[in-house]
């Protein structure tokens, strides 16, 4: 019997070790609206065209975490909650419905009165005076998706970080006087970075936690020559390069007081709509790049032949291009600068193995286009990107 036994051992040994998988996506889904309450209004019944078009595009991707971009946040939980419940745990046209039984969602800067004049017309109560532009507080929310657990007490949260605080922040400066600063001494003492929130979300999955670092920083325009949102989008991207590295990531703190970046050897995925294109487009490149040539990052390059297709007949606004048109994730209405552009991002550390990595933008001749058609957008006017990864 002790034979038996050694002889069991020594062959279990030998086996090779199964590949712990995992899926994962983000998508900037624009299941926003205009007014608080609007979303959920929309949603309920499960009927809304524009839910069940993004509830059968998860369905059929089936990531196993993903993040929501562009999701009204409301305190109770209740837009995410009925999307849940009346989307995608329902079947859309045949699909297996989807379960995520972890969510995390909380609140963001979008929305949120500063109570200060931000964009300088005198007034302190419109949308650009809000700490993020937003008509309500919530709008363009976050909400992160799992089918592992989520560690929620480890979570960290930098809403509240200030902006003056990261050292060798772009300030923007007043045009003609580059030593004068655009916003005054007041307004830097309050003035957050995030335009919605940056979030370190560690889940456990199969056995080892990898942490999901889900933003969406701030679109580079809709501001003057001062600049002031192409370089808050810089900074923004630039937090999760500084948050990587060891001798950089001293002076972050979260909105509980804890100080510091994510640990070395620790496994990360980078999730979210960053708002710029390594090569084209408006903004500051050097952000993007900084963060796509990061040592700790590995850029998987997702790529469809929807988005190659759609540059191609869009009216030529895309031919002036530099980057490949099979990489770009957001379609620009046709024939509209700045044209068709990589802005949405799965960027896994280098410990994770990418065994396959796509955009979700069928061709048009493929059926299944017609849930990326517009405008107006069935869906989005992103597509969903995703990557299957290996855990070493």
């Amino acid at each position: 019997m002790r034979k038996w036994t050694v002889f069991l051992w020594l062959f279990a040994a030998v086996l090779p070790v199964r590949a712990q998988m995992i899926r994962t996506a983000t998508f900037n889904c624009s299941l926003t609206r205009s007014k608080a309450g609007g979303l959920i209004e929309d949603l309920r019944g499960g009927q809304n065209p524009q839910g069940k078009a993004v509830a059968e595009i998860l369905q059929r991707v089936r990531p196993d975490v993903v993040l929501l971009n562009e999701f009204d946040w409301d305190a109770e939980g209740r837009g995410i909650g009925i999307f849940q419940k009346e989307y995608l745990e329902i079947s859309q046209s045949g699909q297996e419905p989807l379960v995520y039984p972890f969510v995390f969602t909380g609140p963001v800067n979008t929305g949120l009165a500063s109570g200060i004049d931000l964009d300088g017309d005198g007034r302190t109560d419109g949308p650009e005076d809000a700490f993020g532009y937003g008509r309500f507080e919530g709008q363009y929310g976050m909400v992160l998706l799992s089918r592992f657990p989520i560690r929620k007490e480890a979570v960290r949260t930098f809403q509240t970080f200030l902006w003056k605080d990261m050292p060798g922040a772009l300030l923007p400066k007043k045009p003609g006087a580059e030593k004068e600063m655009w916003y005054s001494p007041e307004v830097l003492e309050r003035l957050r970075l995030s335009s919605k929130s940056h979030w370190d979300v560690p889940v456990e999955v199969h056995g080892r936690v990898i942490h999901f670092l889900a933003s969406h920083p701030t679109p580079p325009v809709f501001d003057g020559a001062e600049d002031r949102n192409g370089r808050r989008n810089h900074d923004e991207i630039r937090f999760w390069a500084d948050y990587l590295t060891k001798d950089k990531s001293g002076y972050i703190y979260d909105d509980a007081s804890r100080r510091g970046g994510l640990e070395e050897g620790a496994f990360f995925v980078i999730l979210g709509d960053l708002n710029a294109d390594p090569q084209d487009g408006d903004g500051l490149h050097e952000g993007i790049l900084s963060l796509l040539h990061h040592p700790r990052v590995q850029d998987v390059r997702p790529a469809s032949k929807g988005a190659a297709e759609a540059a191609r007949l869009d009216g030529g606004v895309n031919e002036g291009h530099k980057g490949p048109a099979e990489l770009d994730t957001y379609q620009s209405p046709p024939g509209r600068q700045p044209g068709n552009l990589r802005l949405d991002y799965v960027l896994p550390s280098k410990e994770l193995k990418v065994i396959k990595a796509e955009v979700f933008w069928p061709e048009r001749a493929d059926p299944l286009s017609r849930l990326t058609a517009g405008p107006p957008y069935v869906s989005s006017d992103h597509r969903l990107v995703w990557a299957d990864l290996e855990l070493p």
